[in-house]
């Protein structure tokens, strides 16, 4: 395993012409870490895990593999693992050749090989398939098998996975992103797995990089990016629905949406910005017939069931935002209507970016 550093990393694929495809950064991969990159189609998230595999030389910056200095260093050099979108075997070799093949490049002995190869075919539930050719297998056994080779050396530097499960059942996906957490605790091995998936993310990793246009905008646990999200793409990216953000004014000591003060745990914002939000999970907001602090006059647009929940979008000051309540709300007919924002649950965000 490897404590990956990337210092002043950035990628232009046409520098003379094109932007950024992932701009300057810095950051580290932690022995034994369970990484997702997370983001839309895009954002940089492959061009990353590339320059980390060795597969894409980076235009600036440096990448360190325990202080180890491996920018110019191919790929077979670096001592990765990579598992990509569409399932990488050998056709003509059974599932046991594909699996011990690395293993016999690297000259272990027969009896090592067996063992490895049987312990990962066990934890990937492929021993019923270890005779079979891999000709024959269906997707969702070839990728399980993909993975399996990139797992089966124990002394690899990381195992990087470039949206592996994309082509598989939606239902095994979920049996293999268990698999993938079972295998990260089991074998302690470093792992780095790019996805457009929420769910993915933050079900299989203990740290998610969220990224957007090239940059990374916050790395912290599924807890920290759903509670405080430090860039609004964040909290718009995490959660369904996403994060509420309403414009509003700063003016003495408050957040001002319309004629009401919206108290919140932030400092107040920056002398200069030039677009300034309130930001509120639909979790938090509330509904109520009566005024009170952090309070806003609203209205209801539209109601969707959710069986044990209901989704409300309401029209507060011009703006919509949603709610999410117990259940479908009971309110007299004409009567005001307000929604409540909890100061410890409300976040300023300034040009984008939240305020501390």
């Amino acid at each position: 395993m490897a404590r990956i550093q990337l210092i002043d990393i950035a990628h232009s694929y046409d520098p003379g012409a094109a932007p950024w495809a992932l701009k300057p950064l810095t950051t580290t991969w932690e022995h034994g870490g369970a990484y997702a990159l997370l983001g839309p189609s895009g954002c940089g998230k492959t061009t990353l895990l590339n320059i980390m595999s060795g597969l894409v030389r980076p235009t600036q910056g440096r990448v360190l593999f325990n202080d180890l200095d491996v920018t110019l260093l191919p790929p077979e050099a670096r001592n990765i693992a990579q598992v990509f979108q569409f399932p990488i075997v050998y056709e003509t070799m059974t599932v046991f050749e594909n699996l011990a093949f690395p293993l016999r490049n690297r000259r272990w002995s027969g009896t090592e090989i067996r063992k490895r190869v049987h312990e990962i075919a066990e934890i990937l539930e492929l021993g019923a398939d270890l005779g079979r050719r891999a000709q024959g297998l269906s997707a969702e056994i070839k990728q399980r098998l993909s993975l399996g080779r990139g797992l089966v050396r124990p002394d690899v530097a990381a195992v990087l996975f470039d949206e592996p499960l994309t082509v598989i059942d939606p239902h095994v996906k979920w049996l293999l992103r268990r698999k993938l957490k079972q295998i990260h605790q089991q074998l302690e091995l470093s792992l780095v797995y790019v996805t457009h998936d929420q769910t993915e993310a933050l079900t299989f990793a203990d740290r998610v990089v969220v990224m957007a246009q090239g940059e990374i905008l916050q790395t912290g646990s599924a807890e920290e990016l759903f509670e405080t999200p430090a860039h609004q793409f964040v909290g718009h990216f995490i959660g369904s629905p996403g994060m509420n953000f309403v414009a509003c004014e700063w003016r003495e000591g408050a957040a001002r949406i319309g004629d009401a003060a919206i108290r919140s745990r932030s400092a107040s914002p920056p002398d200069r910005v030039e677009s300034l939000s309130l930001g509120i999970r639909p979790e938090h907001v509330t509904l109520h017939q009566a005024a009170g602090d952090n309070c806003v006059p609203a209205r209801i647009v539209s109601l969707r069931d959710e069986g044990t929940r209901s989704i409300a979008v309401i029209e507060i000051a011009g703006q919509t935002v949603n709610a999410r309540l117990p259940q479908a709300p009971r309110f007299s007919a004409n009567a005001p209507l307000f929604a409540h924002f909890p100061a410890e649950r409300c976040a300023l965000y300034a040009d984008g970016r939240r305020v501390a």
